[in-house]
This record gives structure tokens, C-alpha cells and sequence, in this order.
């Protein structure tokens, strides 16, 4: 009998490692609670909020984008052979994720990781002609470890994205070709790690690109295994902004503006971020004479005590042990030297966030309609997201720190939230169990692609803090490069900053036929291994959490 999947955390697997963390993490987190003030901790306890890795609080901070560049140990290879330092520098980045994997809480990303890991091989005088086969195996051996290692707390995988595509010499094209085609070859049950292909005009978003060629590639890829996802670097809110300093990390998170210069990711991250839940406020002002103005209220003065609570937590993080950082100290992977300016010159550069979650929901609780079937109810699901980043920019300007507005992804709480919701009022936008993420229409919606991508993209442009588009696909459109161009195109012209192309995609177990099925169509096993895209990632779906099932189990093709 298959027991039911309880896990907080879809990329966690059974250890005896993980089962004694899950223990002492929970601890911690009462632990943080009750230290709290009781108003703050009261809120997250009520499911008005929800503030992520509190095991973390004031530990360490979230995410971040290496500055890989900035200190790369040259001296470790230089004395190598060539096939030594191939080897050894791609055995170097699994050991950094290792390490990093357990010195923060979120993703660990590489901005450009072919330019920059082509700078590296050409400082250390390797060349990629003459030694194809060998780096093939290095990324197929990387491809691998990212996918099967469950090693971080004993129990999950690491949070790794790969940012490509804008390096146009020799060398960091064929990195990017290299990983493409090995990821592409590597199976169907691998699904990790997360490749984010860079789209840019002059680089790689038309024929006459120099890249043109590494996008089709990267588009035939996503066709058969549903990454690469895309960083659309011409899109309203990236336009002007230099490709090369943008980067994803984690599932969907976005660090562009910096209040102190280093504008750009590189070297910066996310310190901390809190999740605000939608709808329970909109069901609270849905009894009042002018529910639209008094959600209005009710969102500031929880976003105002979520202020305090990020604050609180960058501060207890500032004053913690930097011996707790001794890979960022040894590599400087921020954009400061930790080393000789501390933790609160280094920390500064980094995000306090504001999430939100389930706004399709709040907005049929307020209106009565959903907003993508409602122009008038269209028009308040923009104004409310508006109204939200207005508040976080002022709080930029108040208190002098890099606040963003995130549309959070909501893995634990699209479940979370609705259960202790439920507990409270009775409304049909709580009998499908889940929220839906962040801006997102209803994923049961069967909207057009174009039409999703459409109505989504005007919300881009206000979650600065990280967000992303989906299109479900019906099936796998394998060898159909031409028809997701299309869409990453109308997706660009809709300001979509991040875009992902979901199908569901099955693995028989017996025979490893990938389609579509209930029962092998093969060998007629009903044995099936069920990848889906939980929130950023992609994972098994039978470890998915409540929230998340209920929801993958619940969409239907645009």
C-alpha cells in the first residue's frame, strides 16, 4: 500500500539522516516561533503569512548568484595536466554546490556559466578542440550528481540553476551546446538541474544571431524534457538592463536593482523572504461594505508587520557567526569580500521580499469573478499587485535596504494556507484544496497559450523581487522548436520576464517507454514514475506536497 507523501519539500527523499534533521528542523522552527514577538509569530501560527526557512532565521540568508569569477582558486589546477583540470575543475563545482548547498537556505545559481566557465578553462590554457569527449563526460557526470544527489540534510537535492546562452566565442558556445546535448541524451528521469536559456536579440533571438542556433537547440530540448526554461532578457522589465548581469536562482527569483551600486545579480542574493496570504484577506473583507478598500488596509497593516519581521531577521543575520560562512569566505562569492567588510557591507546587497500568493482567488472572492474571464476584475488584479509594489518600493526608500515584491511560488503553502483557511470560512474558491501561485490564472483555466501569456505578463513588471509564466501543454511537443519560439516571442511582447513550458511527461518503470499514460502502452506495466513541475523545479509528482498534488492532478492544457 503506497502511503500518502507528507513531505514539507518535493525534492526531499527518506534517510536516516534526514529523518533526525526533520526532527531537530522542526524543533528549531518552534523554537524561532516562540522567541518571536507573539504578534509576528501569531500571524504565521494564523496562516495570514508564512515565513519561509525559519530553521534559518537569522542563520544565514536565502539564495545567490556566484560571483564565480572573483576568486576562482587558479593555484588549485594550474600544476595539472589538461585532462586533470578538466576533470578537477567540474569536480570543484559539484563540491561548491556541496558546500554552499549547506550555508544557505535557497538556490545557488551561475549567471554564465559558458563564458565564464570558458574565461576559466582559457586562464588555465585548456582548450575545447581536441578534448570534446572528455568535457562531455564532465557535463554528463555534473548533469548526474545535480540529478541523484540527495545529500543536502541528509535528504534533498541541491538547488542548482545554469544560466546560458549569451557567450558567443568558440569555447562558450560549445559549453552550452555541450550541456544542451547532454541533458538532452541524459534520460527521461532526469530532470535536474534547472538550465535557463538567456534570450537576447543580437545574441541569439533571431536568424541573423550568432546564437540562433544554440536557442533552437535549447528549444528542441524543452520540447522533449521541459528545460531549458527562459529568461527573456528583452522583455519591459529587463530591456535596459545588461544580459549578462541577470540570472535566475532558485525556482523564480530575480536581483537586479541595488540600492548601494552593484546593480545586477552577480554576487548578490536573497537574504530573506515572507508570504503573504491573499486570499483569507480578501474572505475577511468580503463582508464589508467596500471590501476592495478594506482588503486594501488589511494587506498594508500585515505587509507593514511582515516589514518588521524581515528586518528582525536581516538583522539577527548580520550579527551571526561568520565562521557559519567559511565558503563564501574562502571563495568571496558575494559581490563584497566578506572577509574584509563583514557581514553587514556584504549582506546589504541582497533582497527583503514581500510574497503573495493566490491572487485569482482573492480576486473571485471579492468580485465574484475570475480575472481572466473579467476585464473589469482584470483591471483590480493589476491594481492590487500595483498597489503592492508601491508600498515595497516606499519601504525601499524608508529604510534604505533592497526591498522587492515576490510572486511566490508556494510549494508547502498552496496547501498550508487553504487547511487553516478552511478551519475559518466556507467559500467554493477552497474546495480544490490549493492557492494558485502567485498572479497566476486558474491552472484548470484552458486558456490559449498566447491568451495566458497575454493576460500574465502585464504582473512581471511589479513582482521585481522574482515571478514566472507557465504554458501547459497537452503533450510532449517533441521536434517542435518552431511553435515555442513563437510563444517565447508573444511572451517577450506581453512583458513575461521568466517563462516555462510545462506537459506532463510519464516513465514507466518496468521498461522506461516516456509518454502520456496510465499503462504502459510498451509492456502494458501500470508501474509510472509521474514528472511534473512542482513550482520551479521539476520533480517526481508522487513526493509532491497536499497543495501541490491536488493542483498538478487539476490542470488542463492551455
Amino acid at each position: 500500500m503506497k502511503l500518502q507523501n507528507k513531505n514539507d519539500n518535493a525534492a526531499n527523499r527518506k534517510s536516516y539522516v534526514g529523518k533526525v534533521y526533520n526532527v531537530g528542523e522542526k524543533q528549531e522552527k518552534n523554537k524561532v516561533l516562540e522567541s518571536l514577538n507573539c504578534n509576528w509569530s501569531k500571524l504565521h501560527k494564523d496562516g495570514y503569512i508564512h515565513i519561509h526557512d525559519l530553521d534559518a532565521y537569522g542563520l544565514t540568508y536565502n539564495c545567490l548568484t556566484f560571483d564565480i569569477l572573483n576568486a576562482f582558486p587558479y593555484e588549485r589546477f594550474i600544476d595539472l595536466s589538461t585532462e586533470e583540470k578538466i576533470v578537477s575543475v567540474f569536480d570543484f563545482i559539484k563540491e561548491l554546490f556541496a558546500k554552499m548547498g549547506n550555508e544557505q537556505s535557497g538556490g545557488m545559481s551561475l549567471a554564465n556559466f559558458d563564458s565564464d566557465f570558458a574565461k576559466i578553462f582559457e586562464k588555465l590554457k585548456v582548450d575545447c578542440r581536441g578534448n570534446e569527449a572528455l568535457f562531455n563526460a564532465c557535463i554528463r557526470s555534473l548533469i548526474l550528481w545535480c540529478n541523484n544527489i540527495h545529500t543536502r540534510m541528509g535528504q534533498t537535492s541541491y538547488y542548482v540553476t545554469f544560466n546560458i546562452g549569451l557567450g558567443t566565442s568558440d569555447f562558450a558556445r560549445f559549453l552550452s551546446k555541450s550541456l544542451l546535448d547532454n541533458f538532452y541524451k541524459s534520460g527521461d528521469l532526469i530532470y535536474k538541474p534547472n538550465i535557463v536559456f538567456k534570450v537576447h536579440k543580437g545574441i541569439n533571438r533571431f536568424p541573423e544571431d550568432v546564437n540562433f542556433d544554440l536557442l533552437q537547440k535549447a528549444l528542441l530540448c524543452t520540447a522533449k524534457k521541459m528545460i531549458p526554461t527562459y529568461l527573456l532578457c528583452d522583455c519591459e522589465a529587463d530591456k535596459d538592463i545588461d544580459p549578462f548581469k541577470l540570472s535566475i536562482m532558485g525556482c523564480r527569483t530575480r536581483v537586479v536593482d541595488d540600492i548601494f551600486g552593484k546593480n545586477g545579480a552577480i554576487g548578490r542574493g536573497n537574504i530573506d523572504n515572507i508570504s503573504i496570504n491573499l486570499p483569507r484577506i480578501a474572505l475577511e473583507a468580503s463582508n464589508s461594505n467596500n471590501p476592495i478598500e478594506m482588503f486594501k488596509n488589511r494587506w498594508l497593516e500585515i505587509a507593514d508587520t511582515t516589514k518588521d519581521i524581515l528586518i528582525d531577521r536581516y538583522e539577527k543575520t548580520l550579527s551571526s557567526d561568520i565562521e557559519l560562512f567559511p565558503t563564501n569566505c574562502e571563495y568571496k562569492l558575494w559581490c563584497e569580500d566578506i572577509n574584509k567588510v563583514g557581514l553587514y557591507e556584504t549582506l546589504k546587497h541582497g533582497t527583503l521580499s514581500i510574497g503573495f500568493i493566490g491572487l485569482t482567488e482573492a480576486i473571485e472572492i471579492l468580485t465574484g469573478n475570475k480575472f481572466w474571464k473579467d476585464n473589469e476584475s482584470y483591471k483590480l488584479a493589476i491594481e492590487l499587485v500595483k498597489f503592492m509594489r508601491e508600498y515595497v518600493d516606499t519601504l525601499r526608500e524608508k529604510y534604505k535596504l533592497n526591498f522587492s515584491l515576490l510572486a511566490t511560488s508556494g510549494e508547502l503553502i498552496s496547501g498550508r494556507f487553504v487547511e487553516l483557511d478552511k478551519k475559518l470560512y466556507d467559500s467554493p474558491v477552497l474546495h480544490k484544496d490549493y492557492y494558485t501561485n502567485s498572479f497566476h490564472v486558474d491552472v484548470d483555466s484552458k486558456l490559449p497559450a498566447y491568451r495566458k501569456l497575454e493576460l500574465e505578463g502585464p504582473f512581471h513588471i511589479y513582482a521585481n523581487g522574482g515571478c514566472i509564466s507557465y504554458v501547459e501543454l497537452a503533450e510532449a511537443p517533441f521536434g517542435n522548436a518552431e511553435g515555442l519560439d513563437e510563444l517565447v516571442e508573444i511572451a517577450i511582447s506581453s512583458g513575461v520576464h521568466y517563462l516555462g513550458f510545462n506537459f506532463p511527461k510519464d516513465v514507466c518503470k518496468g521498461c522506461g517507454t516516456s509518454g502520456t499514460f496510465d499503462k504502459c502502452p510498451k509492456c502494458g506495466s501500470k508501474e509510472i514514475t509521474r514528472i511534473r513541475r512542482v513550482s520551479g523545479y521539476l520533480e517526481v509528482q508522487d513526493f509532491f506536497t497536499t497543495g501541490k498534488m491536488k493542483e498538478s492532478k487539476n490542470r488542463k492544457a492551455n
